[in-house]
């Protein structure tokens, strides 16, 4: 196993069914998912180990648990009252149709500060923690983000946020190593005007102001922009022909973990992170990639400096 270690805050993973087919007879895919599911399947990746911190339970979490505990992952569960989420998506014509879906109950007070107590202490022991969202932003609310990120910031973990809306606002308060974004995200929390460049790197900038050290912000194949030691950056990647756009975001931020994890650069992390975004396009499967094709991809992102921090 690798030296290098990354806690993924996952509070409420849930079990997606998905429905594909390739050629004449239907196929059944069942996998463990969400945005830290999908994150750890990518850090893992890039050779990595994850220490997953996440809240199982009910019926679905009987068959989830299971399934969460893969190479390269160190599980760390705490059971839930209620039933874990799920979702059913049919892909038979090549797009994703919802069938039906559910993030999952609210977490209650016990299995918050069970769950918050697990997380802590993992991620002071790995040094760098991911946290990511839930399903839906009632499932747990953004002040034990705000908490989270405090108390492992106050004790010299290094920790990265893929959040949106008031689960971002909080970690912010907290301060941040890494903040990643997509620009949708940023428009509909009213951070940004439109998806021009210029909206898009103010957005950067307050990001910046409001506590983040690094900020990237993912504009699907226009290419991400990200601001690294006071510089922002166009953040240019190889044009590839995309199967399914979902979780490119989640790789991003992947490659950036699993990068700093090993003591990388955050020049090499975010190109790595393009790299790993841009592979994932051309999988089925979400937050997947194999480690040497993201390694000739992020030979071929260039970061170009666009405009200095205030």
């Amino acid at each position: 196993m690798s030296d290098a270690r990354v806690m993924v805050f996952a509070p409420a993973p849930q079990l997606t069914v998905t429905i594909e087919q390739q050629h004449e007879e239907p196929e059944l895919h069942v996998h463990p998912g969400g945005q830290g599911i999908w994150q750890t399947r990518m850090i893992t990746s890039l050779g990595a180990e994850v220490v997953l911190c996440a809240a199982v339970g009910g019926e679905v979490g009987r068959v989830l648990k299971p399934l969460l505990d893969f190479k390269g992952v160190s599980l760390r569960t705490i059971p839930r009252e209620t039933g874990s989420g799920w979702y059913v998506h049919d892909r038979r014509d090549g797009s994703r149709r919802e069938i039906a879906e559910r993030p999952g109950a609210p977490l209650s007070r016990h299995e918050l500060d069970e769950l918050y107590n697990l997380a802590l202490a993992e991620g002071l022991k790995a040094g760098i923690a991911v946290l990511s969202g839930p399903a839906h932003p009632s499932v747990i609310k953004a002040e034990v983000y705000r908490r989270l990120a405090a108390d492992l910031r106050a004790n010299g973990c290094r920790v990265i946020a893929d959040l949106c809306g008031n689960h971002l606002k909080a970690v912010l308060d907290a301060g941040l190593t890494v903040v990643k974004v997509s620009h949708e995200e940023l428009i509909a929390d009213g951070l940004a005007k439109d998806d021009s460049e210029r909206a898009l790197t103010d957005a950067l900038l307050k990001l910046h102001d409001d506590g983040a050290e690094a900020a990237l912000v993912s504009r699907a194949d226009a290419g991400a922009l990200a601001l690294i030691n006071e510089e922002i950056y166009r953040v240019g990647t190889p044009k590839l022909t995309p199967t399914d756009g979902r979780g490119a975001g989640d790789s991003m931020t992947a490659g950036v973990a699993a990068v700093l994890a090993r003591g990388g650069e955050m020049s090499e992390a975010v190109r790595t992170g393009a790299a790993a975004g841009a592979l994932n396009v051309t999988r089925h499967g979400l937050g997947t990639g194999h480690y040497d094709a993201v390694q000739v991809l992020t030979e071929r992102v260039k970061l170009t400096p666009i405009k200095k921090a205030r």
